[in-house]
């Protein structure tokens, strides 16, 4: 057996190709780019938002703009606390938010899991009907929906609010519904086996499993509660039980206009506060949030 090899052999193996070098490195660094590019884009208004909360009126109307306000006119916030009970708003905002993500993740759950487990005639049909009522505009039943909750006078109070969400979401329970399917069938027979009912399957099989799209589900209840408008505009009527979003608007309207007690900052400071939670909220629970979205989409 000879010793030697071909010289093109050994030349083929120590010849770096420059294109698929150069590829290599534009790849990471073009994609890093865009992404810091798209960073900006999007994270300018939220910057904008910040600085044009924390300057006075003449900062805010100088050009060419000041970048960094100096100095920093924190009275914008205390205006904003002086001039409407604002804490109040938040507080009626936090506890109608509380209770809705509770009933929200709590019903989608236990609909979703009788949607993917339990066997019973007329489940795909019923199914159907559910996802059906998501594309069923909103319009249609803010009448006799109104007109229920007026009979049962729970007008001006949170039950309108809170109560629906313990009867389920349809989008929620589709969501929930995928991701109790990706769960081996293995895991119920073997419970099975041990003597677990369906719920005690549901409750120490299915839950601890299942905390991604829970929280997935949370994010979204939370963030269209928190920043909900029309809802509480169409059923609370007291000054003190308006939540964080129409008190923003009750603002505008009432001491904004030309007024001079309210400026273009203040309304700038009360946004970035009604905005501050639902941005904690999405980057603490973000990575469940994709990891809900990757695995509900492997079927």
């Amino acid at each position: 057996m000879s010793l030697t090899r071909p010289v093109t052999a050994v030349a083929r193996e120590h010849v770096v190709t420059p294109r698929r070098g150069l590829g290599r490195f534009l790849r990471p660094g073009t994609l890093y780019l865009l992404l810091i590019l798209g960073g900006i884009v999007f994270g300018f208004p939220f910057y904008w938002l910040v600085i044009g909360s924390l300057k006075d009126q003449t900062q805010y109307n100088q050009f060419p703009p000041t970048w960094i306000p100096n100095p920093v006119h924190w009275q914008n916030y205390s205006t904003l606390f002086q001039l409407l009970p604002f804490g109040q708003f938040l507080v009626n905002s936090a506890i109608i938010t509380f209770f809705v993500v509770i009933g929200t993740v709590a019903s989608s759950a236990l609909v979703g899991y009788a949607f993917a487990r339990l066997r019973a005639p007329g489940r795909g049909i019923l199914f159907g009907l559910l996802l059906g009522t998501i594309i069923l505009p909103s319009e249609i039943t803010i009448v006799p929906t109104f007109i229920i909750f007026a009979k049962l006078q729970w007008i001006n109070t949170f039950r309108p609010l809170i109560v629906p969400a313990f009867f389920g979401d349809a989008f929620s329970i589709f969501l929930v519904r995928q991701f109790f399917q990706s769960i081996p069938r293995e895991l119920d027979e073997a419970a099975m086996l041990d003597g677990a009912g369906y719920f005690r399957i549901f409750w120490n099989i299915f839950v601890p499993n299942s905390w991604p799209i829970l929280a997935t589900v949370a994010i979204f209840a939370f963030i269209n509660t928190w920043s909900d408008f029309f809802t509480p505009l169409i059923y609370l009527n007291n000054l003190s039980k308006m939540t964080g979003a129409v008190g923003l608007a009750f603002l505008n309207v009432e001491h904004g206009g030309g007024s001079s007690q309210v400026t273009l900052q203040v309304m700038l400071a009360g946004s970035l506060i009604v905005m501050l939670p639902m941005l904690v909220v999405f980057l603490v629970l973000q990575r469940y949030f994709v990891k809900a979205i990757t695995l509900t989409g492997m079927k």
